[in-house]
């Protein structure tokens, strides 16, 4: 039982974290209907820039920036490249924004090269006991800010000018921009906005149990994508849904792998996509989704 309830917790930890990411692609789909496969090098700049400035001017500066930094990229991103093509098929933005994820993750991983990066997070590798169940301080302190961060940003996009704004451009951008809101303004606060969230994410995917930041960090986006996918690409809530169902699936296929070897190694990282395949199976347009009308 004890086991049950550390790999529940455990699951619910990076679950959240899971879902800061998968809000990032629900974001940026609601405001530019584009599916951003950059995400994963704008959590590995956010990363990065943590990772080489905490020695120089401490953590949480060195966290500040990296969250300024990945939100400064992501809005370069939309500035220079997507809104060039706005207007055009969304499906040739997507491959776009591949070309984009290598070139971006090319130079990220030449910088880096094969070294492991510490973030110099102040809680290290801490652990807190509570009746025979044991945590890492880490995931207590990723769930937690997790939470404030999705609470914050769910209220943002409920009552502030913005989240109006965004709303209204996902609802109906013609309608939304000849009621006078300027659709390049939500666009680029979108791409801030997820960069931001996925350079707090980078930093707890790479502090205890994980040794630090390396050129593999980048892959939990593609992680997160079945969160987004089975929660629903047009829906916040779905995101949240989606991140801490995947999140609690993925600890609970690693920590009982030996009972299920019959399936093969491994299961812990394929479990999210059978998931999302198993969910898309019942509801095509995920969890909290928005069904597209068919006229017959």
């Amino acid at each position: 039982m004890t086991t049950f309830v550390e790999l529940l917790l455990g699951g619910l930890s990076i679950g959240s974290v899971y879902a800061l990411i998968a809000l990032g692609f629900v974001v940026i789909y609601k405001a530019t209907e584009v599916v951003n496969f950059a995400h994963a090098s704008l959590l590995l700049a956010g990363g990065y820039l943590t990772a080489v400035l905490h020695d120089d001017i401490g953590f949480w500066p060195a966290l500040a920036v990296g969250v300024a930094g990945a939100a400064a990229v992501g809005a370069a991103v939309e500035l220079l490249v997507i809104r060039r093509y706005r207007g055009g098929d969304h499906s040739v933005l997507a491959i776009v924004t591949i070309g984009v994820d290598i070139l971006l993750t090319t130079e990220l991983t030449r910088r880096m090269g094969t070294d492991v990066l510490p973030l110099g997070d102040p809680w290290g590798n801490g652990v807190v006991t509570v009746g025979g169940v044991t945590l890492a301080q880490t995931r207590i302190a990723a769930f937690v800010a997790a939470a404030l961060l999705i609470t914050v940003f769910l209220l943002a996009f409920r009552f502030t000018s913005w989240g109006v704004s965004m709303r209204a451009a996902a609802e109906n951008p013609q309608t939304a921009a000849l009621m006078g809101i300027r659709l390049g303004r939500v666009s680029l606060a979108a791409w801030a906005v997820a960069g931001a969230l996925a350079a707090v994410a980078a930093l707890f995917l790479t502090v205890f149990p994980t040794p630090g930041l390396e050129r593999a960090t980048s892959l939990a986006a593609l992680k997160a994508f079945p969160a987004a996918i089975l929660g629903g690409l047009d829906s916040t809530t779905g995101a949240l849904a989606g991140g801490l169902l995947v999140g609690v699936t993925e600890s609970f296929a690693t920590g009982y792998q030996s009972d299920l070897s019959f399936l093969g190694r491994g299961i812990g990282d394929l479990a999210p996509y059978l998931v999302m395949l198993v969910v898309l199976l019942i509801r095509p347009a995920g969890l909290f989704g928005t069904k597209e009308p068919a006229r017959v």
